[in-house]
């Protein structure tokens, strides 16, 4: 266990969350987590990413209490809830809530009911559950029953229920992948939003990259058991430690580069490097991430310098397109992907000139 990680975990806020060093397997032997470690400050969103399988489940329910850690410790603020030995809080006794990817409501009791369920009786007699059908836009359809709701509603039921128990933390599985794509959009700012107005401190797990990065304060990316990074949005996406992270969470073009005092030779030009204290110290040879919407392009003919290129392949969106262009001079080499506005759309076959704008993240060349 990093010993920076317990000082943090000793000096933290009341509510922050900390995981650290957690182990956690099953019956077949192979560990599910490896070692994971996980900030999650109090009052904030922290999304953990990650491709279906990779442990984020696993990572909620041991943080809710529903799953023992053989290794580690999980704790909130000062007091640690299991250490894989002597130390096990029990779920109720956590004060975490948790709202499971389907929702859960129980189809026999009504809304208000739903959102009751677990209360003690006085708090049942109060304000509590009126407030809360308020908060979460539902005041209207407090008697009707989870057949009667939209997927939206739904969720925002569920979401009532995990706050109405005052929860320290709150867990989220997955919330919004059974929505279709033109509700998820909505119903996910308005939790956000919710959340946010609660001052709530908030684990969010997900598959979907645009999700992690639009919502959360802090995204950690869970690959083969253990976080591989975490930080903000834009931190992990300018800056990400390898090329599987950088293709992870977007398109992104990797090329390759010779570094020398501060700058990325390539053969888009000179590129200036961006400052990144996980760069391997003294790196001399690379590829470097440029994304999409950093390449400039022109159509042959116009005036401007760039690597020559031919359009493969556009694909258009209406509100842009990405272009797959190959260099002319270099065949053999990937093709760059450019982003540009939809009315800049070009078509397969078409002469371009391509260049980069801004400044580069460098990673060390893999095989």
């Amino acid at each position: 266990m990093s010993p920076a990680g317990e000082q943090a975990a000793r000096e933290g806020s009341a509510s922050d969350l900390w995981v650290l060093d957690l182990w956690k397997g099953y019956a077949s032997g192979t560990p599910v987590l490896r070692g994971l470690n996980l900030s999650v400050p109090a009052g904030s969103l922290v999304a953990v990413l990650g491709l279906s399988g990779c442990g984020k489940t696993t990572l909620l329910r041991a943080i809710a209490g529903f799953e023992r850690v053989q290794r580690g410790r999980i704790a909130l603020g000062t007091h640690t809830l299991d250490d894989g030995h002597r130390v096990y809080v029990p779920p109720e006794r956590r004060g975490i809530g948790y709202v499971p990817q389907e929702g859960a409501l129980f189809p026999n009791l009504s809304v208000q009911a739903n959102i009751a369920f677990g209360l003690s009786r006085a708090r049942r007699r109060g304000d509590v559950v009126r407030e809360l059908l308020e908060l979460v836009g539902l005041e209207h359809l407090a008697r009707r029953f989870p057949h009667q709701l939209s997927g939206g509603e739904q969720q925002r039921v569920a979401l009532a229920r995990a706050l109405a128990r005052r929860p320290e933390v709150l867990l989220l599985d997955e919330p919004f992948s059974s929505l279709d794509a033109s509700l998820r959009s909505t119903v996910r700012e308005e939790v956000s939003a919710l959340l946010r107005s609660r001052g709530a401190t908030t684990v969010l797990v997900t598959h979907d990259q645009e999700e992690a990065l639009s919502l959360a304060d802090s995204v950690a990316v869970l690959r083969d058991g253990t976080i591989v990074q975490q930080g903000t949005p834009a931190e992990l996406y300018s800056t990400p430690v390898d090329a599987r992270l950088a293709s992870f969470l977007g398109a992104a073009n990797l090329i390759e580069a010779r570094l020398a005092d501060g700058w990325a030779h390539t053969m888009l030009g000179r590129l200036q490097l961006r400052p990144d204290p996980t760069r391997a110290p003294g790196l001399k040879h690379g590829v470097v991430i440029v994304r999409p919407e950093q390449l400039r392009v022109s159509s042959d003919g116009q005036s401007g310098e760039g690597l020559p290129g031919t359009v493969e392949q556009c694909l258009y969106y209406g509100h842009d397109a990405l272009l797959h262009i190959r260099p002319v001079e270099r065949p053999n080499a990937e093709a760059l992907i450019a982003r540009v506005r939809g009315e800049q759309a070009l078509a397969s076959g078409t002469a371009v000139l391509v260049s980069a704008r801004g400044s580069v993240s460098a990673i060390a060349r893999t095989s």
